[in-house]
C-alpha cells in the first residue's frame, strides 16, 4: 500500500477553481474506480469527479461550499495502484454533466408522470426559503416517509452513509433524505443524531412540547448561485410591479373544448400555453418588453423571437428552463415543448442550451398560486409576468351580479428601460387576448 495524492483536475473552458457541493465519500471508505467521489461547481456547470483508482480513503480536503483551484489535493487514497498511476492525477477526467446534473443515481427510481402544467414559483424571491438543496430536510410525522423510500432496500445512501447509521444505532427507514430522489446524506444523520431522531420520525405525542432544535443550513452550489442571481436582480434592478385581473371564463371553455378533441398524442392544455402564445402575438407591439438590458454597456437588445423561460421548482432548487421561438409554435406545439423542458428540469438531464437564451420568464404556481406577488425580474431579462390560481367569482356585468372564472397576474419591470405606461399596456394587451381567445388564432 502508499499513499496517492488526487488533485482536482483541468475541468476546461478556462475554469480556474470550483465549488464543493457534495462528498460521495468518507474517510476510511473503500472506493473503485470511476466511482463519483466529488461534486463540484464551476460557473458553467456541475461536474460529478470520479475516484481515478482503487483504493480507501485516508484524507479529505475542504468542506462543502470551499472553493478549490485546480490543481489542489481534493483526496489522499491508500492504494496498490498509486505506484502505477504516478502522482499526477490530473489525467483523469470528470464527468462533465449540465448543472441541473448532479450526480447518476445509484438505484433506478421511477419518475412520475410529467404534467402538462409545471409546478413553478410564483415569486422569485421565495427561492430564499423554499428551495430543496438543503443540507437537511426536517420532518416531525413519520407518514411523510415517502412510499418509495420506505423499503430498507431502496433507500438510497452511500455505503459510508449506511456505515455510520449502523455505527449510531440509527434506522434509516426515518430518514427524509435531502439528495436528488431521497438520497439520505451525511448532513441528515447530522440532523436526526442532534435532534436525537424527534424531527425525522417520531410521533411526538405532546403537541405542545418546546422546540428547540435548530438546524444550520449551509447555502452552496445551486442554492448559492440562486442567492447571488436574486440579490443581482434586486440590487441592480428598479422593479415596478403591475397587477390586473383577467376573465377567461371564454377561454376556459375553449381550453376544455379543446383537450375533448384531442388525440393521444397530443398533451392536455393548461391555461399556460395559452398565455405563451398571446405573449408571441403581442410582444411585437410591445419591444421594449422582450428585451435584455446589458448594463455594463448600457444596450438594450431587444429580440424579435420570443424566448420564454418557465421559472420551474425542482427538488433541486428552481430552474428557468426556456421554450424558444414560440412565434413559429402552434398550441398543440407550445404545450408539448413546456412540457417538454419544465419536464427536463425536473429530471435532471436539462441541457444548458434548454436553460439558456430567455428574453421573457413566466413563474406560476397552478392551483396553488395564491392571489398575487411582485415576482423579481430574471436578470438581465426586463419583464416578468406571474399567473395566479383562477377561481369563480362574483362580478358585475350589465348591472347585474354573475358568476365569472377569474385569474390574476401580476408582473414586473425594469424601470431603467420600460416607462410604467408601457408596462401596462403590455399587459392590458395581454387581458385583451385571453378574454378574447379566438385573437390568439387570428
Amino acid at each position: 500500500m502508499s499513499k496517492y495524492e488526487f488533485k482536482l483536475p483541468d475541468i476546461g473552458e478556462g475554469v480556474v477553481e470550483g465549488e464543493i457541493v457534495e462528498w460521495h465519500v468518507s474517510i476510511g471508505d473503500a472506493v473503485k474506480e470511476d466511482d463519483p467521489v466529488v461534486d463540484i461547481m464551476t460557473d458553467k456547470a456541475t461536474v460529478t469527479i470520479p475516484s481515478p483508482i482503487d483504493g480507501t480513503v485516508i484524507s479529505l480536503s475542504g468542506d462543502i461550499g470551499d472553493m478549490v483551484p485546480v490543481g489542489t489535493t481534493l483526496i489522499s487514497f491508500d492504494s496498490e495502484n498509486s505506484d502505477e498511476l504516478g502522482a499526477d492525477s490530473s489525467v483523469t477526467e470528470p464527468t462533465n454533466k449540465s448543472e441541473s446534473e448532479i450526480l447518476p443515481k445509484p438505484e433506478v427510481i421511477a419518475e412520475p408522470e410529467v404534467i402538462a402544467e409545471p409546478e413553478v414559483l410564483a415569486d422569485p424571491e421565495v427561492l430564499l426559503r423554499s428551495a430543496t438543496i438543503s443540507p437537511a430536510r426536517v420532518n416531525s410525522v413519520e407518514s411523510e416517509i415517502p412510499n418509495n423510500i420506505r423499503n430498507n432496500e431502496r433507500i438510497l445512501a452511500s455505503p459510508a452513509v449506511r456505515r455510520r447509521a449502523r455505527e449510531a444505532g440509527i434506522n434509516l427507514v426515518n430518514i427524509i433524505g435531502s439528495g436528488p430522489a431521497g438520497r439520505i446524506r451525511h448532513a441528515d444523520l447530522d440532523v436526526n443524531i442532534a435532534t436525537k431522531g424527534v424531527t425525522t420520525g417520531s410521533i411526538n405525542n405532546n403537541h405542545n412540547a418546546k422546540r428547540e432544535a435548530i438546524t444550520e443550513v449551509k447555502v452552496v452550489g445551486l442554492r448559492r448561485k440562486i442567492a447571488e442571481q436574486m440579490v443581482i436582480s434586486k440590487r441592480t434592478i428598479p422593479h415596478f410591479s403591475y397587477f390586473e385581473e383577467i376573465d377567461v371564463t371564454q377561454l376556459e371553455e375553449l381550453r376544455n373544448n379543446l383537450n375533448l378533441s384531442r388525440d393521444d398524442a397530443q398533451p392536455k392544455l393548461t391555461y399556460l400555453p395559452f398565455i405563451m402564445m398571446a405573449l408571441s402575438k403581442i410582444m411585437p407591439d410591445h419591444p421594449e418588453c422582450n428585451a435584455l438590458f446589458d448594463d455594463n454597456v448600457n444596450i438594450v437588445r431587444r429580440h424579435s423571437g420570443i424566448n420564454l423561460g418557465i421559472a420551474t421548482q425542482t427538488d433541486r432548487g428552481l430552474y428557468v428552463p426556456v421554450v424558444k421561438n414560440v412565434e413559429t409554435m402552434d398550441i398543440w406545439t407550445t404545450a408539448s415543448e413546456m412540457q417538454r423542458v419544465s419536464g427536463a428540469a425536473r429530471k435532471g438531464t436539462a441541457s444548458l442550451d434548454e436553460l439558456g437564451g430567455s428574453t421573457f420568464t413566466i413563474t406560476s404556481l397552478g392551483r396553488d398560486g395564491g392571489l398575487g406577488a411582485t415576482p423579481i425580474i430574471n436578470h438581465p431579462e426586463v419583464a416578468i409576468l406571474g399567473v395566479h390560481k383562477a377561481r369563480e367569482m362574483p362580478v358585475v356585468k350589465n348591472g347585474q351580479i354573475i358568476i365569472r372564472r377569474i385569474m390574476n397576474v401580476s408582473s414586473s419591470f425594469d424601470h431603467r428601460v420600460v416607462d410604467g405606461a408601457d408596462g401596462a399596456a403590455m399587459i392590458q394587451h395581454l387581458k385583451r387576448m385571453l378574454e378574447n381567445p379566438a385573437l390568439i388564432f387570428i
